[in-house]
């Protein structure tokens, strides 16, 4: 059975244990509660081929963007979230992605793109438009999630083992 090491990376509050814990454990987290670090492991079958993933949640608040460089450097795949809700956040996710390219020293790593919070449309500040943009600009693929509503969170992790 394959291993591989999945990391996700945003800033605070976009949804990263939410898409995490909703994938894992079938369940929403309602209440916000910064992580510092949790760390999961789930076997999924993709494509008809059994797959353990280690998912690493890591920390969205700056204090702890030290520990970035030891978890990109570890990570084989990364889920990039930002929130629709938060233009912000979609800014703040560009130097991330140049940080996994700087520490692993290589343009192809294995990324996805995500967009979450989507059940709050009303609300939305960063287009379906410019999340794919940027995604074509890093050749990677791009998705709108919700954790909430469990909307594509299964298909994104196994998206990241394909």
């Amino acid at each position: 059975m394959r291993e591989y090491k999945v990391v996700v990376l945003g800033s605070g509050g976009v949804g990263k244990s939410a898409l995490t814990v909703q994938f894992v454990t079938g369940s929403f987290i309602e209440k916000y509660d910064p992580t510092i670090e949790d760390f999961y492991r789930k076997e999924i079958e993709v494509d008809s081929s059994p797959s353990v993933l280690e998912i690493l949640d890591t920390a969205g608040t700056e204090q702890f963007a030290s520990m970035r460089d030891l978890y990109i450097k570890n990570g084989q795949g990364f889920i990039l979230v930002y929130s629709l809700v938060n233009q912000q956040s979609f800014q703040d996710i560009k130097p991330m992605r140049d940080q996994i390219i700087r520490v692993k020293r290589y343009e192809r790593v294995p990324m996805i793109l995500v967009g979450n919070k989507v059940d709050l449309e009303g609300e939305r500040e960063v287009s379906y438009g410019e999340g794919k943009a940027l995604a074509q600009e890093w050749n990677c693929p791009f998705m709108e999630t919700s954790a909430k509503h469990k909307g594509s969170v299964d298909e994104l992790f196994a998206e990241i083992v394909r």
